[in-house]
């Protein structure tokens, strides 16, 4: 008999066994058997669907690639292996169990149908690739929906976690500032107040980057308001509160040509605040951090540099990416009060929304250049 012929006929011994594998790797308490077998028999039977259908040369190469055509049999297997992986995400499975599902599935169908002595065929080699070419399918679209709900679900805990804390931490905020400014404090009371306020500020930065973070990464883009503003005002002020914060460290400041346009200041604020803050944290103590902003009407240039130790070649890759820091001890120890390891990437997203782009140079003898060019009036067409 055909492998394909032979599952479709064997479909209730097969998830009988796919049962007996799922109950003993169901986490938590023990559930009903439709819930142990899902959509196990939907992909069953797609597979043997596919199998059946011919297959060129063309479209072999495609579905190894991940693009079969849609509405075909092919198309079947990855929507009920989507539909799988979904209902495994809610019943708890992690990632290596639902990929050991299908292992256990592939080995039943194989061992069942050895065991029925079907007998030789000279298409045996040619279904059982087929098979596996499905199966392979099949497991390959399941992990992707999986993976994709579970960082969708991260994603989304994120955001309301950073929705959730901004209330009570402004609250907190206010208090401070009114006791710093309004009570009779000694001291070390007054003291005390102020070191809730920094507190407060450095985890009002981690949060502000959180929803950035996640607002991103549900596939939205960075939202921006742009208006028309000075950019060389908005460096002075960002300069100004950086030294306040950093008075050992020695900032400057240098504007060229013309630097208005429209930009959304709050979003170029991060976007300095994180490129300053990066600098400091990362640059030589003995040695300037240097913010220049250069403007020529259509497009202002930013940079900002430090001297020190470069960045490593092999962190280049991933200098932007999100939740991505150094590994070296002496990089922890200066870990800027509020950094969570999303600056760069804020500063990138900030960049990209403005129709911009952000690059970094950064050597032993030069030290590290992050420019950022924006154009002056709006995202390019």
């Amino acid at each position: 008999m055909r492998l394909g012929d032979f599952i479709l006929e064997n479909i209730e011994p097969i998830l009988a066994e796919w049962e007996r594998f799922a109950r003993s790797v169901w986490p938590g308490a023990q559930t009903d058997p439709a819930a142990l077998r899902d959509h196990a028999a939907d992909i069953l039977r797609a597979a043997a669907a596919d199998m059946r259908c011919t297959q060129t040369a063309a479209q072999q190469s495609e579905k190894s690639k991940g693009r079969p055509q849609e509405g075909s049999a092919s198309g079947r297997v990855n929507g009920a292996s989507d539909v799988h992986a979904a209902g495994r995400v809610r019943s708890g499975f992690d990632l290596l169990t639902l990929i050991a599902e299908y292992r256990a599935l592939r080995a039943s169908v194989i061992h069942l149908w050895r065991a029925s002595a079907p007998g030789t065929d000279l298409h045996d080699v040619d279904d059982l690739t087929r098979f596996n070419e499905s199966i392979d399918q099949s497991l390959t679209e399941a992990v992707r929906g999986y993976t994709e709900r579970v960082d969708r679900s991260r994603q989304m805990f994120l955001a309301i976690l950073g929705h959730d804390l901004r209330n009570p931490l402004n609250a907190m905020m206010m208090a401070a500032h009114t006791l710093a400014l309004t009570a009779q404090l000694d001291a070390d009371s007054s003291a005390m107040a102020s070191q809730i306020v920094t507190s407060a500020s450095a985890m009002a930065r981690m949060i502000s980057d959180l929803l950035d973070f996640s607002g991103t990464g549900l596939d939205a883009a960075m939202p921006i308001v742009p208006a028309a503003m000075n950019l060389q005002t908005l460096c002075e002020e960002v300069i100004w509160e950086m030294r306040t914060a950093h008075p050992r460290r020695r900032l400057n400041f240098q504007a060229h040509g013309s630097l208005t346009g429209q930009w959304d200041s709050a979003r170029l604020r991060q976007l300095l605040s994180n490129l300053l803050g990066n600098a400091i944290q990362h640059g030589a103590e003995t040695s300037p951090v240097d913010l220049v902003a250069h403007g020529d009407g259509s497009e202002v240039q930013i940079t900002v540099h430090n001297q020190g130790q470069p960045i490593p070649q092999d962190a280049m890759p991933t200098l932007f990416d999100p939740l991505v820091r150094g590994a070296a001890p002496e990089k922890q120890k200066r870990r800027r009060p509020g950094s969570i390891g999303l600056g760069l990437y804020v500063a990138r997203e900030v960049a990209t929304a403005h129709g911009g782009t952000i690059h970094v140079v950064s050597t032993a003898d030069d030290g590290t250049t992050f420019t950022v060019y924006l154009p002056a009036h709006g995202p390019r067409p």
